[in-house]
């Protein structure tokens, strides 16, 4: 499950970096909802959402090939749903844009992420980016609810609480 999470979000993630290539321009905002959402395509040699590091690009294509390779390895033992849920979420996310770090601009281990979407004032991002977000979340709040969850399902599995 966790293979299928990550492969599916890193493709998509190609797929919309793809298309927005082929439709936008570099610099030029496509206003979907005034100020607030639009499009803006930028090649994002730091850290994510476009926010600094630029002279780290090394560094973060290490951390997202080393996070990728500690997932799948530790896949097999994840027990906890939707804790897999959260990281196969991270991971895809990492692998989307390891993908451009490896194969885009200006050239393999330094490429820039393609970044396009504009919310507000708020930095420019892409699916990946959002999927780790979202992953983070959904891993820390299935960190804290582990136990009670746990509670849950044996509570309603044992037939003298019934």
């Amino acid at each position: 499950m966790m293979a299928v999470i990550v492969i599916v979000i890193a493709a998509i993630d190609q797929a919309v970096k793809q298309l927005m290539l082929s439709w936008l321009n570099p610099g030029e905002a496509v206003e979907v909802i005034g100020d607030w959402f639009r499009f803006y395509l930028l090649f994002n040699p730091g850290a994510a959402f476009s926010m600094g590091g630029e002279g780290s690009t090394w560094l973060f294509t290490t951390i997202q090939l080393g996070f990728v390779i500690g997932v799948a390895i530790a896949a097999p033992r994840m027990k906890d749903r939707w804790e897999a849920v959260g990281l196969a979420m991270l991971a895809g996310g990492a692998l989307g844009n390891l993908i451009d770090r490896l194969l885009r601009e200006p050239g393999f281990w330094f490429g820039h992420v393609v970044d396009y979407i504009s919310v507000g004032n708020f930095a420019v991002f892409n699916i990946a980016d959002a999927s780790i977000t979202v992953g983070v979340i959904v891993f820390i709040v299935a960190m804290l609810t582990e136990e009670r969850r746990a509670k849950h399902e044996q509570g309603s599995a044992d037939p003298a609480s019934t």
